[in-house]
């Protein structure tokens, strides 16, 4: 079973900066996309940054330039670097990533399923 398990949230004061980490743990062949969304108090789930396999990175205009996400593929670990934080970049943040997994054994090796997992979510708030 694959779990993903977020850390480095918190309380930061409005400029500072905070690096969140998702780990996953379970039997993982291959992460391909990857991706954080947010969600503040009566507010919908929105995109922040996603990132496919291949590199491409996309970001939520709110967040350009201030915000980069990144993934260590051997520690099957992806980043969400935050700078410059604003009062309103406070939410509770989710990671979310597409691995490919070993579904089981047909003659001639294994055979492989894409599956999608998401973070339990960490809170980041900002405030003075």
């Amino acid at each position: 079973q694959v779990q993903l398990v977020e850390s480095g949230g918190g309380l930061v004061q409005p400029g500072e900066s905070l690096r969140l980490s998702c780990a996953a743990t379970g039997n993982i062949f291959s992460i391909n996309d990857i991706g954080w969304y947010r969600q503040a108090p009566g507010k919908q789930r929105e995109l922040v940054a996603t990132s496919t396999s291949t590199g491409n990175t996309n970001y939520a205009d709110s967040v350009k330039g201030r915000f980069a996400i990144s993934r260590d593929n051997a520690k099957k670990t992806v980043y969400l670097q935050m700078n410059s934080l604003k009062p309103e970049d406070t939410a509770v943040y989710h990671c979310h990533m597409q691995v490919v997994v070993i579904a089981g054994w047909v003659p001639g090796g294994p055979s492989y399923d894409e599956e999608d997992y998401w973070g339990q979510g960490i809170q980041v708030t900002v405030s003075s």
